[in-house]
């Protein structure tokens, strides 16, 4: 495994942990400050920003545990990627589609767009 991959993976990983642990730290190392979080949610649209994003997680509080939840693909082209993942979090399943831009304080999701299956 490479170094983008690898550093791309913990990126992922903190993500899925700051979710999952209301962690607020752990969601600002892995977003960019000017991210947004973007889907349907309850019938409808929502285009957050990434303080918007960690007030909702915010919300629902910590998960009792780690979330179940799989990297499907991983694209790496220079200095971008683009990651599928899929995860269950508080009762809902989702598929997130990431867009990740590698910046001077490394690897950082720039877009998460997602599908709330129903």
């Amino acid at each position: 495994m490479d170094t983008d991959d690898k550093a791309i993976r913990t990126t992922v990983r903190n993500y899925v942990e700051g979710m999952t642990f209301a962690n607020e730290t752990m969601l600002r190392q892995a977003f960019h400050p000017l991210c947004r979080i973007i889907g349907h949610y309850e019938g409808a649209l929502e285009w957050l920003s990434l303080d918007e994003f960690i007030e909702a997680i915010n919300a629902e509080g910590p998960q009792e545990k780690l979330l179940s939840w799989k990297l499907r693909t991983l694209n790496i082209s220079g200095d971008t990627a683009a990651v599928k993942v899929t995860d269950k979090y508080a009762g809902m399943k989702f598929t997130d589609y990431l867009s990740l831009l590698k910046l001077e304080r490394g690897w950082q999701i720039v877009n998460k767009l997602y599908y709330l299956h129903p």
